[in-house]
């Protein structure tokens, strides 16, 4: 099993930046992929960002590219998200998850990640 702790979230005008990071723990060699989600009120969640085991990947939905950077100490015990250029649409809670996906495909997909943190919320004000 794998734990997963979020911080860094908060408030933030439109325009303004913001960096989350999940503190990683437990049986990571398990898995091969760690990821962003966010959901908003009313919402399904959705995947944000990606990066494989290695680093050596990195995925992103259209929404956040360009904008966001997914990142990973060479340990792999922190995962990082930087967020910058932020929108009122950004706005939601955001959760990191780890995953032993079995094709990439997958990696916007919630079901196929088994470990998931608590979230830290993110609110845009425009």
């Amino acid at each position: 099993q794998v734990q997963l702790v979020e911080s860094g979230g908060g408030s933030v005008q439109a325009g303004g930046s913001l960096r989350l990071s999940c503190a990683v723990s437990g049986a990571t060699n398990s898995r091969n992929a760690m990821a962003w989600f966010r959901q908003a009120p009313g919402k399904e969640r959705e995947g944000v960002a990606a990066i494989w085991a290695s680093g050596a990947y990195t995925y992103y939905a259209d929404s956040v590219k360009g904008r966001f950077t997914i990142s990973r100490d060479t340990a792999g015990n922190t995962v990082g998200l930087q967020m910058n250029s932020l929108k009122p649409e950004d706005t939601a809670m955001y959760y990191c998850a780890a995953a032993a996906l079995r094709q990439w495909s997958e990696w916007s997909r919630a079901e196929a990640y088994r470990d998931w943190g608590l979230g830290t919320q993110v609110t845009v004000s425009s």
